[in-house]
């Protein structure tokens, strides 16, 4: 057994049978998935009904033999003591227990039983084998952030040794330190990058700035995996041209799983070994494929903690072409709370704001990172990161762009800062809204 899968089975948590399952479930035929996915559902939700108080309370009067009739758990129903959600048997002592970045507003402190916990690595490492990725032996450049207390620093240090990595901290991105990070490198011999979305675009664009191609200078490297942030068409082209590797996109949840990954046919492909996702409604009834909503997942292998219909917070489309062996997700839109309300009555999502800069600067512009904050309905502030202060016509060009995606007129203001504040594992939020 190598050293990464050897740690995870040291800490407990069962890997040699979590890979076991996968490779099962991946055997699995097309005509038999449904079946599976069916027998799963019934049983973990079978589970939590039996196990489970808070969950028992949660789903008193629900009717298992209809799944849409289930309720749709969100993330204010568990905003209770850790210890009151756990199901009989299971405690600090038996279980993995994380905490959510709180990118969503509200962070959320979870658990999962020791074979689940060896799931979710089982199914990554999964996904990752698919570009010739081995978490045992490739060796990966991670563009994360760390903590910043001594113990947190040296307990993050010595899990990038064991899981054969180099962390590159993102929360100092300044030329000198970018500079610092090509040199790297140049001596190292990495075959992945794997990191925040908006660290590594700004990696590219000082790559860019200085006419280098990363793997002229780091030829092993294979491949990028960016996640935790949106991944736009024109920054994935960036990044593929100045990193020289195919850019993939990772989607998920830490109380979850990986919930989709870019397939070998450039597909964001759903999660269905480990989860069930849906797609539903404002009032928590599905919508058909093609059809755009809250994104709602099941894990089927969490009995310390029920995330059953589990409302993740963001929006998303399933492709029609979808089939239960190869579900397909077509449309992520981010998260349903990043929504801009206007004076006008009308709601775009926070994610027009990367468009309005796009069209307004230009991707060649000396903006190098921005965020957007929704002061009130009609006024917002760019606060940026670059070379020098806008000039009179860019920021009249950010005006008439607003203009032309929000369809009425708001106040803009602007200020530029030496750099933006990312929260505590290095996510870059790139609109904030003020508004209660």
């Amino acid at each position: 057994m190598n050293l990464f899968d050897l740690t995870l089975q040291f800490k407990g948590f069962p890997i040699k049978e979590a890979r076991k399952r996968i490779a099962e479930t991946n055997a699995i035929s097309e005509s038999d998935f449904s079946i599976f996915t069916e027998q799963l559902k019934s049983e973990i939700v079978g589970y939590h009904l039996r196990e489970n108080t808070f969950y028992k309370k949660f789903a008193a009067t629900v009717n298992i033999s209809s799944w849409e009739d289930i309720p749709i758990l969100k993330k204010e129903h568990i905003q209770i003591p850790l210890e009151e959600r756990v199901s009989n048997g299971f405690s600090k002592k038996n279980t993995y227990q994380g905490r959510t970045s709180g990118s969503s507003g509200t962070p959320l402190v979870y658990a999962k039983d020791h074979f689940c916990h060896a799931m979710t690595w089982a199914h990554i490492m999964d996904r990752f084998g698919w570009y010739g990725i081995d978490f045992n032996t490739s060796y990966q450049a991670r563009f994360y952030g760390i903590p910043l207390d001594t113990k947190g620093y040296y307990k993050e240090r010595i899990k990038d040794t064991l899981a054969n990595r180099h962390r590159f901290s993102i929360f100092d991105l300044s030329d000198t330190k970018l500079e610092a990070f090509l040199n790297t490198f140049r001596r190292k011999k990495f075959d992945y990058i794997n990191g925040h979305t908006s660290s590594i675009v700004l990696f590219s664009k000082f790559l860019q700035q200085k006419g280098i191609i990363l793997t002229s200078v780091c030829p092993t490297l294979r491949t990028c995996v960016v996640t935790s942030e949106m991944l736009f068409e024109d920054d994935k082209k960036l990044m593929e041209q100045q990193l020289g590797v195919p850019v993939i996109n990772e989607y998920g949840a830490s109380e979850l799983d990986l919930i989709a990954f870019t397939n070998k046919e450039g597909n964001l492909q759903l999660n269905n070994q480990t989860v069930f996702v849906e797609i539903v409604d404002s009032n928590g009834n599905v919508v058909p494929h093609g059809q755009t909503g809250h994104i709602v997942v099941t894990s089927f292998y969490n009995k310390a903690h029920p995330f059953i219909r589990y409302d993740i917070g963001d929006l998303g489309t399933i492709d029609p072409s979808s089939t239960s062996k190869k579900p397909i997700l077509k449309g992520l839109e981010g998260r349903a709370n990043d929504m801009a309300h206007l004076a006008n009555g009308k709601t775009v999502p926070g994610h027009t704001f990367y468009y309005v800069t796009k069209t307004a600067l230009g991707s060649d512009s000396l903006v190098k990172e921005f965020v957007i904050t929704q002061n009130d309905v009609e006024t917002f502030t760019i606060s940026y990161v670059s070379e020098r202060e806008l000039i009179a016509s860019e920021i009249k060009s950010l005006e008439v762009a607003l203009q032309l995606y929000l369809k009425t007129s708001v106040k803009l203001k602007h200020k530029k800062v030496d750099s933006l504040d990312r929260s505590t594992n290095g996510k870059l939020k790139q609109f904030v809204s003020l508004l209660k």
